[in-house]
């Protein structure tokens, strides 16, 4: 089992109509290393300023997280400032400053080099393709984007796809990125684009996998108390890989198995700001709820006398 994560380290200060926090642990990097490391070992490439508390990484150092591929310069740390409504499902970003973020390059070292599974977390895609120049043989590879790359580095983009396993989007980048309003078919436009398998989030509707020709959803775990979504795009993706490398397959029937597994970590990270329910979250709950998901959406079939 290999896992890699490439992506943001950040300090996070977000508003939601159940309170605010400031400068917490944020960033995609930070958001997939807490949800996979409680399924498999991983390690972080990325960079924070001088400013950043390294104890509050203490937690992942715990559970085995590999942070020598974590970068500390001078300067200050990439910040993020957002507000929620009671539509949880739309940030709106109140101040990014890229900081040290800015001047990123993704260093890999001998063991990082080597891993077999690989997140590209939401970065320029010219560094995406960087890292992947940099990895010797990775049996999958998955990456995030944006809106913002979609449209400003769109050839860069269309370069990173055919070498994608799993492109891992939302709806409004999906259909951005094919040109089309319906979701399925911008999935299956994004394949043609050459990214074998598509996962679009849809935040509290689910979860969608277009994997080849066939198609499965899960659903979002029915939740009375959510309280900041900020990361739930990112544990999805760290519960989905790092089970993927558990289980070291891609097969189709691991795929659907990956899919809920990331919509039942991401479940876990809404129910408190930052990465707090993350911090003390146990496989044990963790595999408690995902049994629970195979009742949300089980039935019989119709009698026969019903036609």
């Amino acid at each position: 089992m290999s896992l890699l994560v490439v992506g943001s380290v950040a300090l996070d200060s977000v508003e939601t109509p159940f309170g605010a926090r400031e400068d917490v642990l944020g960033g995609s990097a930070t958001y997939f290393a807490a949800a996979s490391s409680l399924l498999t070992r991983v390690s972080v490439v990325g960079v924070v300023g001088d400013d950043f508390p390294l104890s509050e990484l203490e937690f992942l150092g715990r559970r085995g997280v590999d942070l020598e591929g974590l970068e500390k310069v001078r300067g200050r740390t990439f910040r993020w400032k957002g507000k929620y409504g009671f539509d949880l499902n739309a940030a709106e970003t109140l101040d990014t400053q890229l900081n040290v973020f800015e001047h990123f390059q993704p260093k890999l070292g001998a063991q990082a080099r080597k891993a077999e599974r690989i997140f590209l977390g939401n970065i320029d895609p010219e560094l995406q393709l960087r890292v992947l120049d940099q990895v010797e043989r990775p049996q999958l590879v998955c990456a995030d984007t944006m809106n913002f790359w979609i449209s400003g580095k769109r050839a860069t983009l269309l370069k990173l796809l055919p070498r994608v396993d799993v492109l891992m989007v939302n709806d409004s980048e999906v259909r951005q990125l094919a040109g089309e309003s319906n979701v399925i078919k911008a999935a299956r436009a994004a394949q043609q684009m050459g990214a074998r398998n598509v996962v679009v989030k849809r935040g509290e509707y689910g979860a969608l996998l277009v994997d080849g020709a066939q198609s499965f959803y899960a659903p979002a775990f029915p939740l009375a108390d959510v309280v900041d979504p900020t990361g739930a795009g990112d544990s999805f993706a760290g519960g989905f890989l790092g089970l993927l490398d558990r289980l070291s397959s891609s097969d189709p029937s691991a795929l659907r198995q990956a899919t809920v597994m990331g919509a039942t970590i991401a479940s876990f990270t809404v129910e408190q700001f930052s990465i707090d329910r993350l911090r003390d979250l146990t496989l044990v709950e963790v595999r408690k709820r995902f049994a629970a998901f195979r009742h949300l959406t089980h039935f019989e079939e119709l009698p026969d006398h019903v036609a």
